[in-house]
């Protein structure tokens, strides 16, 4: 089917199917959704077009810490890769998405946001959308997810305080069930500890919010547990604090490792090793969405992405466990 066979039915000019796909501002929205519908049944897919480089970044509507440092570590990593490619960047917060209706723009990507936000994208654009970091079941051909291997992440950090002589592992994992990538890491989580033979039961795997973490961590350590993994928010501060409230030494007493935070981690005392999404993959992979579908070209609807480990001080090795 061609672009004047779509103009044919929907009862309007092949120009004005196309101000439709691109988006612009001077189409009613009773002529853009009967075109969008037209397309939608007859599995029509325009072909963007190569001049229209303008990418809209979608954050959270406000501040929402510790979730927002991640949006920044995110964001940060394609302002760079997106100019690079070429491409304009329009940053837009989600409370304020209507002006999507209003303006030019060949793809979206969303940070920070729930892949449920965007079930009606398809009947709106035509254009592919990018969500990071989250994973759900798409229903779009438009939508698209990148993210991080959340499994691997947590197999990763528990791999580095085994193999460095932890047998005892307390782990709290930032959020609540059911939201963002919390029940991922819980699972996984358990599934290393009882692949290894360690305890796994729900006292020493926990979630928790913010204002818990120095009530979770006390619990942890009646417990005796000799190390503490932290997946997500601000856990690595969070667990420094308390542990210091309860006169533990980090290493001499407990291992630590927790989520990479651009402006703590490596300046702690003492430095935390830490897991960390690599952005500048994650930035480049979102760059490759865009342009294979610019071109026409077939991409996969996800792409994952490993964890990276940063290897600093809060972890005790095997040789200094073995001279205590």
């Amino acid at each position: 089917m061609k672009i004047q066979d779509i103009a044919r039915l929907a009862g309007v000019s092949p120009s004005t199917v196309s101000r439709v796909f691109s988006h612009h501002p001077s189409i009613s929205g009773e002529i853009r959704e009967r075109v969008f519908a037209i397309s939608k049944q007859h599995a029509y897919h325009p072909r963007l077009s190569t001049k229209q480089r303008n990418v809209v970044i979608i954050t959270p509507y406000q501040s929402v810490y510790p979730v927002q440092c991640c949006v920044e570590m995110i964001l940060m990593a394609l302002t760079r890769e997106l100019p690079n490619r070429g491409f304009r960047i329009e940053i837009l917060p989600q409370d304020n998405l209507e002006r999507l209706d209003a303006i030019q723009f060949c793809a979206a990507a969303a940070i920070g946001a729930e892949p449920g936000d965007f079930q009606d994208w398809e009947d709106r654009f035509s254009v592919p959308l990018v969500i990071l970091d989250r994973e759900a079941k798409l229903k779009s051909p438009e939508v698209y997810l990148v993210r991080s291997d959340e499994a691997q992440g947590m197999e990763l950090a528990l791999t580095h305080l085994f193999e460095s002589g932890c047998r005892r592992i307390g782990c709290i994992i930032h959020g609540s069930p059911g939201t963002g990538n919390a029940d991922i890491r819980h699972e996984a989580i358990r599934r290393f500890l009882r692949k290894q033979g360690l305890p796994a039961d729900d006292s020493l795997v926990c979630f928790a919010r913010d204002e818990e973490y120095l009530e979770t961590t006390g619990k942890l350590l009646r417990r005796k547990i000799d190390a503490l993994f932290c997946p997500g928010g601000s856990g690595g501060i969070l667990a420094a604090y308390a542990l210091s409230l309860f006169s533990r030494r980090i290493p001499e007493d407990i291992s630590l490792i927790a989520s990479e935070q651009t402006f703590f981690s490596r300046y702690g005392t003492p430095p935390q090793t830490t897991i960390t999404p690599d952005y500048k993959a994650m930035a480049s992979a979102v760059a490759d969405v865009i342009e294979a579908r610019i071109a026409g070209r077939k991409f996969p609807a996800r792409t994952v992405l490993p964890y990276l480990l940063l290897r600093r001080e809060s972890v005790r090795s095997r040789d200094e466990r073995d001279q205590s």
